[in-house]
């Protein structure tokens, strides 16, 4: 499922990033990689902030939906 549907403060794994090269060259810089423990902090105004790799990052919905956990 996306991340954007997981619930707040379950640590999840990552099982694959969609979109395109672009798109998953920029999720893969910030930490964002198949394997990897994922969790979402909050949500605000639309904003997920997510805590991978000990860093809280802010993805808005649509970058986030690429996630898939």
């Amino acid at each position: 499922m996306p991340i954007i549907l997981a619930a707040t403060g379950n640590e999840m794994s990552i099982k694959k990033i969609t979109g395109n090269d672009k798109t998953r060259r920029f999720l893969s810089s910030l930490g964002f990689v198949i394997g990897e423990t994922v969790t979402v902090v909050s949500e605000l105004g639309g904003n997920l902030i997510l805590n991978v790799k000990g860093s809280r990052i802010a993805l808005d919905r649509g970058m986030a939906s690429r996630i898939i956990v």
